[in-house]
């Protein structure tokens, strides 16, 4: 999954010689806390609602308000802005993308493209859309948790279980991460199972995998197993 499906375009930008109070302005109207900045065409800098509060927070104690609002009039947005900000490709995968909001503890990135024009911006709001995209969320139905060994065909078997009792699959998520050493955890999200026959399947999984929790999201019920208590 790539940036450019994800990222949020067209960009909402501001000059780097508009007011500090311009980006006030568009941050509040438009409902967004990061504004590239552009001169020429170009990407100048970043300024966000963080850079703002930090601007005005030092006067605003010694200021009048009347004062505060002609002084933030006259601060121009290329004195305030973060300059040379870390960017992204649109060819960037998510998982890139997110390690790189990680690793420098920013929400969020221009994404650069041909001849260094600013294509979108890629946010941490856009990677919980991704993640609820690929979790099949929307879709609600059930969630399985699953522990199984690291082997071939152990999903396919999960995968039919399921298919026995009704169930579509909408997505099916895997990991080694946390799990015991030749062991896998698999998450997979299902819906069309009646309310009988998951409780049937929830009786047959005993013997034939470990069952880490059941979240049924139509009723918001949730059945935690810890795994070690199923082995």
């Amino acid at each position: 999954m790539l940036v450019r499906n994800w990222m949020s375009r067209p960009v909402i930008s501001i000059d780097a010689d508009d007011s500090m109070q311009d980006a006030i302005t568009l941050l509040k109207e438009r409902h967004i806390h990061m504004l590239p900045v552009m001169r020429k065409g170009k990407l100048a800098g970043i300024v966000t609602d963080g850079d703002l509060k930090r601007a005005s927070a030092s006067d605003a104690t010694t200021l009048e308000i009347h004062e505060l609002l002609y002084l933030i009039s006259k601060i121009k947005v290329k004195d305030i802005m973060t300059k040379d900000p870390v960017t992204v490709p649109p060819d960037y995968t998510i998982e890139e993308t997110a390690d790189v909001l990680s690793t420098h503890k920013i929400s969020g990135v221009p994404v650069i493209g041909h001849k260094e024009q600013l294509a979108g911006i890629i946010t941490q709001t856009d990677l919980f859309r991704v993640i609820m995209s690929l979790s099949g969320f929307g879709k609600r139905g059930v969630q399985f948790g699953f522990q199984v060994e690291d082997s071939p065909g152990t999903v396919a078997i999960l995968i039919d279980m399921i298919r026995e009792y009704g169930g579509r699959v909408v997505s099916i998520l895997t990991s080694n991460e946390g799990s015991p050493e030749g062991y896998r955890s698999v998450y997979i999200r299902a819906y069309g199972i009646s309310q009988s026959d998951l409780l049937k399947l929830r009786q047959v999984r005993q013997e034939r995998t470990a069952l880490l929790y059941i979240v049924d999201h139509r009723e918001n019920r949730r059945e935690i197993v810890v795994a070690s208590d199923e082995k």
